[in-house]
């Protein structure tokens, strides 16, 4: 049987509220669709370099996880995240802005 899954309006709000409750400034830079929209993180550390991650499916474990599509120059890693909205018109992008660069994706349950 198929895990259920979180609309992306659900897990982007629980999302941002696991940030703020680390006291992580984020943003969301681009609403995608509410329902079945893909969601990018981009963690900025406020020094001009960034790094961008997508959500995508690992095909030997089954299991859903983060990998990184960006990294760089903040402009090189911009230009990235354009090209993947203009693929993809529902996509939500979310921008973490964090010195430490933590974005926290690799907790439990936001795989």
């Amino acid at each position: 049987m198929p895990e259920p899954r979180l609309t992306a309006r659900f897990w982007v709000d629980a999302y941002l509220a696991r940030l703020r409750f680390a006291d992580i400034p984020a943003f969301v830079v681009a609403h995608g669709d509410d329902t079945a929209g893909a969601v990018l993180v981009k963690q900025s550390p406020l020094d001009g370099s960034a790094t961008a991650f997508i959500r995508s499916f690992d095909l030997m474990s089954g299991e859903r996880v983060w990998t990184e599509l960006a990294s760089g120059p903040e402009a090189e890693v911009d230009a990235a995240i354009a090209r993947q909205r203009g693929f993809d018109p529902d996509l939500w992008v979310i921008e973490v802005e964090d010195r430490l660069r933590r974005h926290l994706l690799d907790q439990d349950g936001l795989g």
